[in-house]
C-alpha cells in the first residue's frame, strides 16, 4: 500500500523508457504550490523529455498539460487558495525581473524552466509548480477536458467567427473529420496544390502550420493573401525555404509561437467553457502512461490521450 509520505509518478529514466515509481512527498518552496494532479494530457512534445531530444537530467517526470487542486501553498504566494483547481502548462513560471519580463514578454523569460523538462511535470499524482505559471480552471470545465487545452488548440477558429480551411494529407475520413472539428473547407495536400486551392478561396489571411516540417510551411506561403502570415507551431529542424520576392512584394510573413502566457491560458479555458470547445479524448490511468505515450507517438490516438490519477 502506498505510503502517505510518497506519491506515484511515471518518469523517463533513459531514452524512450518510462517507468512507474514512488517519489517522496515534499513541501513547495517559496513562490510555489503543491498540486494534487487529477488529469494530465499526453503531448507529442513530451518526446523531448522521453526521447532525450532536449538536454535532460534523467530521471524526469514528463507532462505539461496538468490539471489538479492546490494542496499546499508555499511562502510568498498570494492570489491562490488551497483547494482551487489550476492548470500547469509548458511554461514553468516567469521570474518577473529579467529584461524580457520587465518588458512584458513573460513567454521568453530567461529564468523560466519548462514543465516536464527542467522540472517534473504532470505524469504524477503530485507536482510542484511555480505560482506565476498557474492557470485558473473554470468550475464548469472538467479536469480531463481542460488538460489538453493547456497546450493543444482546436475548434477555436470557427467559434471565433473565422472561415476555416483544414489542410491534411488524404481524403475520405479525414475530410469528414475536419468538418466535424469545425472546418468549412478541406484541402487534400497529397492530390491538390495547396497554394492554388487557398487562392481560389480568396487567399488565407493566416495559416497555422502544425506539421513538423519546413516544406509544409513553405507550401502554405503561396496560399496567403497580401499581408498574410504563416505561424509555424511544429518543432522541426527542417529549413523553411522563402522567396524574397514574396516577402517584399506581397508583404508575407513567417512567424513562430512557443505557447501562451498563463493569462492567455485563463482566457482560453474560459472561452472553451463558454463555447463548449473540448478535445476528442481517450483516457488511461497513470500506471498506463507508457502505453498512452506509445499510442500517441504512433498516431493512433483519437485524438488526445489524457492520464487520470484516481
Amino acid at each position: 500500500m502506498k505510503s502517505a509520505s510518497t506519491y506515484r509518478a511515471v518518469q523517463a529514466v533513459s531514452k524512450g523508457k518510462l517507468e512507474l515509481t514512488e517519489k517522496p512527498l515534499v513541501d513547495p518552496p517559496a513562490g510555489h504550490v503543491r498540486i494534487r494532479v487529477e488529469a494530465c494530457g499526453v503531448c507529442h512534445s513530451d518526446s523531448a523529455t522521453v526521447e532525450g531530444i532536449l538536454p535532460i537530467a534523467w530521471p524526469r517526470v514528463p507532462g505539461h498539460e496538468a490539471v489538479g487542486r492546490i494542496e499546499v501553498i508555499g511562502s510568498g504566494v498570494e492570489g491562490w487558495k488551497v483547494g482551487q483547481r489550476v492548470g500547469v502548462g509548458f511554461l514553468g513560471g516567469s521570474c518577473g525581473y529579467c529584461d524580457y519580463c520587465r518588458d512584458g514578454d513573460l513567454v521568453n523569460c530567461t529564468n523560466q524552466g519548462y514543465t516536464g523538462v527542467q522540472q517534473d511535470g504532470g505524469y504524477a499524482e503530485m507536482m510542484i509548480a511555480k505560482a506565476s505559471g498557474l492557470i485558473a480552471v473554470p468550475d464548469d470545465l472538467s479536469s480531463v477536458d481542460a488538460a489538453p487545452l493547456l497546450c493543444a488548440g482546436l475548434k477555436y477558429a470557427r467559434r471565433m467567427g473565422f472561415e476555416v480551411v483544414a489542410i491534411d494529407r488524404g481524403g475520405g475520413d479525414r475530410a469528414e473529420l475536419s468538418k466535424k472539428l469545425g472546418a468549412h473547407h478541406y484541402i487534400d495536400s497529397s492530390s491538390t496544390d495547396v497554394a492554388k486551392a487557398l487562392q481560389a478561396l480568396g487567399g488565407a489571411q493566416m495559416v497555422l502550420a502544425t506539421a513538423s516540417g519546413g516544406k509544409a510551411v513553405a507550401a502554405a506561403l503561396g496560399g496567403l493573401r497580401r499581408g498574410g502570415v504563416v505561424i509555424s507551431l511544429g518543432a522541426t529542424d527542417e529549413p523553411i525555404e522563402l522567396s524574397a520576392f514574396d516577402l517584399l512584394f506581397r508583404q508575407l510573413g513567417v512567424d513562430g509561437a512557443l505557447t501562451g502566457t498563463s493569462k492567455a491560458g485563463d482566457a482560453t479555458l474560459r472561452f472553451s467553457a463558454m463555447s463548449e470547445v473540448a478535445a476528442m479524448i481517450e483516457t488511461m490511468p497513470l500506471e498506463k502512461a507508457a502505453e498512452a505515450y506509445a499510442k500517441m507517438m504512433s498516431g493512433k490516438a483519437r485524438f488526445r490521450m489524457v492520464l487520470t490519477m484516481t
